[in-house]
């Protein structure tokens, strides 16, 4: 079994920021993509920031250049800095990750955390 347990959230002002980092443990042999959606009151969950294996990242086109993500593939850890932060930016925000847990496996499985609440008051 994976588990991903995420830390940083919490309570921020509009305009500060909060760093999110998320560990995955567990049966791992390599970790494909990892990333971060997140999901909103009476929203459906979207997509934040993607980042594969060789540190290639996407991110969703409203949040270009106030978040980034980065990840650390010895310690199978991914973190999303967050600045700017806005009251649109209220969600809770889930880490996942896409892995292999033998030699022998073909494909990856998505992995979810269990989620970290972020508020931004205006």
């Amino acid at each position: 079994q994976v588990q991903l347990v995420e830390s940083g959230g919490g309570l921020v002002q509009a305009g500060g920021s909060l760093r999110l980092s998320c560990a995955a443990s567990g049966s791992i042999f390599r970790i494909d993509a990892m990333g971060w959606y997140r999901q909103a009151p009476g929203k459906e969950r979207e997509s934040v920031a993607i980042i594969t294996n060789g540190g290639g990242a996407n991110y969703a086109d409203s949040l270009k250049g106030r978040f980034t993500i980065s990840r650390d593939n010895a310690k199978n850890t991914v973190s999303l800095q967050m600045n700017s932060l806005k009251p649109e930016d209220t969600a809770v925000y889930y880490c996942a990750a896409d892995v292999r847990t033998s030699l022998m496996s073909t494909t990856s499985r998505r992995y979810w955390g269990q989620g970290t609440q972020v508020t931004v008051s205006s």
